[in-house]
């Protein structure tokens, strides 16, 4: 089969690593020449490797690539030929049970919750999608038809997704993305086809108060369960309850911050579905702290402690961050401008002027969220233009007191100084090498 692999990264060599011995004629396609590029493909390189795409029988999209972008430099049927990681495992994945989530924050952590309490109650289970391991990279690892898929599924594969998981889970909407999107109700429907093909037999749980989360996840034929309130998992008093067990107290959960109570109940609302196993789920959550760059705890130096919040990418995680962690703070917030509207956020600032002590704003937005703050007469900032982050963190140092804590929650996204979240977060960890 004559193949195009339209972006080379992740999960392009993911689809490259899968086809290449089948027989198949791969062409590489990519605006710059991807590092390691294998030497048995073809290549279309640089400002034209969109072009004449019609004339491959199979084109495997990567999720950067926004599918009007193939459409605009060829022609709308070809569209026909277009697929994706994702939407090839779901092809072909031998078992039934996929769990696949979504939402504007919280996939991450819902799905390895998922994911553990699964292995908890002793299920054979796969872990993949946006983060970590791309979808067919999981058909290696032999799926039987008993296992269990858990997938985290962001709005870059879901655009074009043409089959919905047996369980879906629509955490809290809200708009993101609208660089990549045309506008916010694309990003509404691309997450509506985690649902759209569900049949009568097939789970969607949503979060409850949210009003986005639930039309999302009635799209398809799905038995819809909400979650935050009954006969989902709520928290009633001190502790999480499930159809009136109580799970777990409050206080006994590791995780960090009343936000990811929603995680929490989305995850055992989903796991109470497959089995109703209260001690694995409670072992779980007592045991399991966060993902990297989620709220992460990272050191403490001179009483001072430090919290690495890089997948901060959206104001709302930045004030859940903000509410997690007690205490006086400085926030180094800012990055690559999306165009949101900032006002909530400055609102927010506002209200805990108390215990914030400094925000220092950094990145390409750093004026306009500065200007924010002014409207709601938040003064205690200071606009850094250092494009250094270790300079940056050494700036917070000097202000930070025994007993406060620095964290570095962006609230915007990472491109303008950095790669990715990542490369973010993994600066911000050296520059605490230097303190």
């Amino acid at each position: 089969m004559n193949i195009a692999i339209v972006g080379f990264g992740l999960q392009g060599r993911s689809v490259y690593e899968f086809y290449k011995s089948k027989n198949n004629q791969i062409t590489i396609c990519d605006k710059v020449t991807p590092d390691d590029l294998p030497s048995d493909v073809e290549t279309q390189i640089g400002e034209g490797y969109l072009n004449r795409l019609d004339r491959f029988e199979l084109i495997f999209r990567s999720p950067s690539v926004h599918p009007d972008q193939i459409v605009k430099y060829n022609n709308r049927d070809i569209l026909t030929k277009v697929t994706s990681n994702t939407n090839e495992f779901m092809r072909l994945v031998p078992t039934k049970n996929v769990i696949g989530i979504t939402g504007t924050k919280g996939k991450g952590t819902t799905s390895v919750l998922i994911y553990k309490m699964l292995q908890a109650m002793n299920k054979r289970v796969h872990l993949g999608g946006n983060f970590g391991v791309p979808p067919l990279d999981l058909l290696r690892e032999n799926i039987g038809p008993d296992d269990y898929v858990v997938l985290e599924l962001a709005n870059f594969q879901l655009i074009d997704l043409k089959y919905s998981p047996h369980l879906g889970v629509c955490l809290l909407f809200e708009p993101e993305h609208l660089d990549w999107h045309t506008d916010v109700n694309e990003y509404f429907i691309a997450k509506t086809n985690l649902f759209k093909n569900q049949k009568s037999q097939d789970i969607a749980i949503y979060y409850a108060l949210n009003e986005n989360s639930k039309r999302i996840a009635s799209t398809g034929a799905g038995r819809l369960i909400p979650y935050y309130k009954s006969p989902g998992a709520f928290v009633a008093g001190n502790h999480i309850v499930m159809d009136g067990l109580p799970i777990i107290a409050l206080s006994e959960i590791k995780l960090l911050g009343k936000h990811n109570w929603q995680n929490i109940c989305a995850a055992i609302t989903a796991v109470w579905q497959i089995e109703k196993d209260t001690s694995a789920i409670a072992s779980v959550l007592r045991e399991f702290g966060g993902l990297p760059f989620r709220i992460e705890f990272r050191k403490e130096i001179n009483g001072v402690k430090y919290y690495n919040d890089s997948f901060s990418t959206a104001p709302t995680a930045t004030i859940a961050a903000i509410n997690a962690i007690e205490g006086e703070k400085l926030l180094i917030i800012g990055g690559h401008d999306r165009g949101l509207d900032l006002s909530t956020f400055a609102n927010e600032i506002k209200k805990k002027e108390a215990e914030i002590k400094k925000v220092i704003i950094i990145g390409e937005s750093r004026n306009r969220m500065a200007q924010n703050l002014d409207k709601v007469h938040f003064s205690n900032y200071l606009i850094n233009d250092s494009p250094n982050l270790t300079e940056i963190v050494f700036k917070a140092s000097e202000i930070a007191k025994s007993g406060d804590s620095v964290i570095f929650s962006p609230g915007f996204a990472s491109f303008d100084m950095f790669k990715n979240f990542e490369d973010r977060g993994n600066k911000f960890n050296q520059a605490l090498l230097s303190l």
